[in-house]
């Protein structure tokens, strides 16, 4: 959607600001955002319709019917609903997902030192029984080395990573003027990267962070953190 050519902000939207706040002792990810919106309001518009805006992705599919429960759940967080089927939505939201090919990442990261200390032979007298009485014989005795860390070192190592995105957007309700689509209301793109592929794991996380961001115009792409304990997520995962 071009900066330029968007059409006036849902003047419904607005999450209040106090909903998100970090909770927990957990792995803390780093989350992509880039949300477009329209510069003025216009007019409220609560009721909507989802659409699949990735034609390889069926939607009868389990992931599918995850995501858009995720998204429904985001969205409720902004006082939208999903319009009824004898009644006509006041947009359309359209949401894609999926996970991209891997890239190469380099990564700094620290590796233990250790050093052996101990081991080596030593020798002991030993007492054996013999005919004559007892004898005394000196023996070898065997130390293992134990190894025992003197610091860490820094390397930098190549890792394969995944970046995992959801997409989701509103347009207008329009017929097709002249050939153009209806007006784009607002778009917020999230993704994260790392060494897992496992969209469904991250599928509430990039909710989260989209219903943070709808409504909002984020000027360019910001990364936030998110933790899954966060109350957002917990929103988002718990659904309608």
């Amino acid at each position: 959607m071009k900066r330029n050519a968007l059409f006036p902000l849902l003047a419904g939207f607005g999450l209040a600001g106090g909903l998100f706040f970090s909770g927990g002792c957990a792995t803390s990810y780093d989350v992509n955002v880039d949300a477009i919106t329209q510069p003025k309001p216009k007019e409220a518009a609560a009721s909507y319709r989802i659409r699949n805006k990735n034609p390889t992705t069926e939607e009868d599919n389990l992931r599918y019917k995850e995501a858009t429960n995720y998204v429904k759940t985001a969205l409720s967080g902004h006082g939208m609903y999903e319009a009824p089927e004898n009644v006509v939505p006041d947009v359309i939201v359209e949401i894609e997902y999926g996970v991209e090919p891997p890239s190469v990442k380099m990564e700094r990261t620290s590796v233990p030192i250790f050093a052996q200390t101990g081991g080596g032979v030593g020798y002991t007298p030993v007492a054996i029984p013999s005919g004559n009485g007892v004898i005394q014989r000196t023996v070898p005795v065997y130390d293992p080395p134990s190894a025992e860390l003197v610091g860490y070192e820094e390397v930098v190592r190549p890792v394969a990573v995944y970046e995992k995105y959801l997409h989701i957007s509103a347009r207008e309700n329009k017929p097709k003027t002249d050939g153009a689509a209806p007006s784009e209301i607002w778009s917020v793109n999230t993704s994260l990267e790392d060494e897992s592929k496992d969209i469904r794991k991250y599928l509430p996380l990039l909710a989260s962070a989209s219903m943070e961001s709808i409504g909002t115009d984020t000027g360019s792409r910001k990364t936030i953190k998110l933790k899954e304990g966060d109350q957002n997520v917990g929103f988002v995962k718990k659904g309608l």
